[in-house]
């Protein structure tokens, strides 16, 4: 008998690292330990999508992004209450397939190209960047996923997604850190996510994954007794 789970990019990351672990979480066996989680990305976070939202509401892009060659006809997404919902943890956006199985996920912010929208994402960079495409990469399947919940609640979007890069540049004597900023454009691939959410499915209703890391390693003797006890 099939199971229902509940996935997010973030959980399905896991699966890349470790799809043990990741099973052992979905399946409420364990949960492997999570680090401290850096305060400054997550204040970042707060404050950038404060400053978007007042140049939302006067109609125009941030100084970061108003004159880049990348955003030229485009506008901030001005559902206001569509995207509180979207930005939120606990609600994002979200789809259900046939069998009852949820994927969801929280967006930074949205663009707007005539009816087409396009995901962007706020990042925060230790180290300068030479060039848009140096970075990124990782971030691929996320945007993957966010323009494939779109799509699926109705929406069209285009082919490609922005990750918008603040580095810190130096701090001032009055105590103010200035940041450079890279916007970075990463083409899309629904198919690729929807590739992922299946095999995610396939493993999470099969057997447990045998091969360990050197976190499930550990605890595999006292986790035993209940991973016999699931049905797959």
């Amino acid at each position: 008998m099939k199971m229902n789970f509940k996935l997010s990019p973030s959980s399905l990351n896991l699966m890349g690292d470790c799809p043990r672990c990741f099973w052992l979480d979905k399946h409420k066996v364990w949960k492997r330990p999570s680090t401290p989680f850096p305060q400054l990305p997550n204040g970042m976070d707060k404050i950038i999508k404060a400053h978007f939202d007042k140049f939302r509401d006067k109609g125009e892009l941030p100084p970061e992004i108003r004159n880049h060659h990348h955003t030229k006809g485009l506008k901030l997404f001005d559902n206001i209450e569509l995207l509180k919902i979207w930005r939120s943890n606990f609600k994002g956006i979200r789809w259900e397939d046939e069998n009852g199985n949820i994927l969801f996920g929280a967006v930074d912010n949205i663009l707007v190209n005539g009816k087409k929208l396009i995901v962007l994402d706020y990042k925060t960079k230790g180290y300068p960047i030479k060039d848009e495409n140096e970075s990124g990469s990782g971030y691929q399947n996320q945007l993957d996923f966010y323009n494939l919940l779109l799509r699926k609640n109705g929406f069209e979007t285009e082919d490609f997604a922005f990750l918008l890069f603040y580095i810190p540049k130096e701090v001032l004597e009055t105590g103010q850190v200035i940041f450079d900023t890279v916007l970075a454009r990463r083409n899309i691939n629904v198919d690729n996510a929807e590739r992922l959410f299946n095999k995610a499915l396939k493993l999470l209703n099969s057997e447990c994954p045998k091969e360990c890391c050197d976190w499930c390693d550990k605890i595999i003797s006292e986790i035993k007794p209940k991973i016999e006890k699931i049905p797959v």
